[in-house]
C-alpha cells in the first residue's frame, strides 16, 4: 500500500463481542488516531462497543471514529466472557461486512479481532478459520485461500489448517502445496519481500528419510517442490520442520499441518503474531491469539498484536515503538 498517496484504509471488525475484541479494537483505534498513514473503520454491533468505550473512558474516541454497525445483535445479549450463539453470529456478520466492503474498494485490508469457534458453531455456522470465511464471502473455493502466520521473525503459510491430521493427510496433494506456496510468495511481495527463499516442511519426521517413515513426502511434497522450482521459485526441501527452522535461512516456510506452523510462531511471538488470510482478492489478517474469555470485560487486554497487525498491513511504523 502506497502511503505516499493516502492513508491505508483498514476495516476493523471487532470479533466475538463477548471476548476482548471490542477492547483491543478501541485501544488500537486510540493508538492510531494521530497516525497520518492509517484510517481505521470499526465494524460490529454498537452495544458492546459503547459499553466497552464507557468502561475504558473512550466514549469521545468512539464518537469520532468511523463505524459501520452490523445489525441482528440485541444489546440485551451482551455478557462479557459468555460463549453464545448470538456473539458467534455477530462476529461472523461483522467480518463478512468488512470483507465485502473491502472487496468493493472501500478499504485496503481487514484486520479482524479474535473469534471464538465454539460460539460460531453454536450459531450453526460452518467455520474453520478466517481463510474459509474469506473464500465463502468472496465465492471462491476454500482451498484457494490460506493462512500465513507472521511473527517472531518468521512467515509460515499453511497448506492445511483446522481439521484432523487424518483429514489433512487425505486432502494434501502436490497441487495444494503448490497453491499454498504461490499464495505465500504473493503475500511476501505485498510485505516487501519480492523473491522469497522458501523452505518446504516435510509431512513426516525428517521428511520421511526417503520413504523410511512413510511414502507421503515422496508422493506429495517432492513433486510440489519440483513443480515450484520449474516455475522459478527458490525452493529448499522438503526437509524436517525442526531442521529448517533451526537454520532460520528462509523468508517463507510452508507448513503441511496446523501445528507445524502454529507452534513456532506462538513460541516466539505469543502475543504479537499476525494471522493473514491470503489467496483471495481481500487481504485479511486476524491476530495470533484467541478471544481471551477469561479476561474479557476487565479492561486489561493488550492490543499489541492488533496494533502490530495494522502496521504490517498498512506498511507503517508501530505507534510508540520506533519500528
Amino acid at each position: 500500500m502506497n502511503q505516499a498517496e493516502r492513508a491505508a484504509r483498514i476495516a476493523l471488525p471487532i470479533g466475538d463481542p463477548h471476548g476482548i475484541g471490542p477492547e483491543i479494537a478501541l485501544k488500537t483505534v486510540e493508538a492510531y488516531e494521530q497516525h497520518p498513514g492509517v484510517a481505521l473503520t470499526l465494524f460490529g454491533p454498537a452495544g458492546p462497543l459503547q459499553h466497552t468505550a464507557r468502561q475504558l473512558g473512550l466514549e469521545a474516541l468512539l464518537s469520532r471514529t468511523a463505524f459501520v454497525e452490523t445489525p441482528g445483535y440485541a444489546d440485551s445479549a451482551f455478557e462479557p466472557s459468555r460463549i453464545s450463539a448470538d456473539a458467534g453470529r455477530a462476529c461472523i456478520d461483522a467480518a463478512s461486512a468488512a470483507i465485502t466492503a473491502t472487496s468493493a474498494g472501500h478499504h485496503d485490508a481487514v484486520v479482524a479481532a479474535p473469534h471464538h469457534e465454539t460460539a460460531i458453531h453454536q450459531a450453526g455456522i460452518a467455520f474453520s478459520g478466517y481463510p474459509s470465511l474469506v473464500a465463502r464471502v468472496r465465492g471462491v473455493p476454500e482451498d484457494s485461500v490460506f493462512l500465513m502466520l507472521v511473527g517472531g521473525g518468521l512467515r509460515i503459510v499453511h497448506a492445511t489448517l483446522h481439521e484432523s491430521v487424518r483429514t489433512a493427510l487425505d486432502r494434501l496433494t502436490p497441487e495444494l502445496v503448490v497453491a499454498a506456496t504461490r499464495a505465500g510468495a504473493r503475500a511476501c511481495a505485498l510485505l516487501g519481500v519480492e523473491a522469497p527463499r522458501i523452505g518446504l516442511f516435510g509431512i513426516n519426521p525428517h521428511a520421511s528419510e526417503g520413504t523410511l517413515f512413510g511414502p507421503e513426502d515422496a508422493a506429495i511434497v517432492r513433486p510440489a517442490a519440483a513443480a515450484l522450482r520449474a516455475e522459478g521459485f527458490e525452493i529448499d526441501g522438503p526437509y524436517g520442520a525442526d531442521m529448517l527452522l533451526a537454520q532460520r535461512g528462509h523468508d517463507l516456510y510452508v507448513a503441511m499441518l496446523h501445528d507445524q506452523g502454529h507452534i513456532p510462531i506462538k513460541l516466539l511471538a505469543p502475543h504479537a503474531a499476525s494471522a493473514l488470510s491470503i489467496g483471495g482478492d481481500v487481504l485479511l489478517s486476524s491476530v495470533g491469539h484467541g478471544s481471551a474469555m477469561d479476561i474479557a470485560g476487565r479492561g486489561v487486554a493488550s492490543p499489541e498484536a492488533m496494533i502490530r497487525t495494522v502496521a504490517l498491513l498498512a506498511n507503517c511504523a508501530v505507534p510508540g515503538s520506533g519500528n
